[in-house]
């Protein structure tokens, strides 16, 4: 299985949306709540080449990008072969 990492804050609703996706997937993953850790957010924005809204997302350590990038994946029937 992908290694899978995301980055949220807990007041996000993209950021739930993006995790209920996963979790609908049984897909695990690592999650980095930079409202709890905030020092994450400059490695968060690094990692995301600029990116600084959350949620962030990479598989096995590769920027997917937000919410809307892998809800339009999934749209796409993309997703799942990046998770398997």
């Amino acid at each position: 299985m992908k290694k899978v990492e995301i980055y949220t804050k807990g007041y996000c609703p993209f950021c739930t949306r993006a995790k209920s996706l996963l979790d609908s997937k049984n897909i695990e993953y690592t999650e980095y709540k930079i409202d709890l850790q905030p020092e994450l957010r400059d490695t968060m924005i690094d990692r995301a080449n600029g990116g600084y809204t959350v949620p962030q997302i990479f598989i096995n350590n590769q920027h997917l990008g937000g919410c809307d990038d892998m809800m339009a994946l999934e749209k796409q029937k993309k997703l799942d072969s990046l998770l398997a």
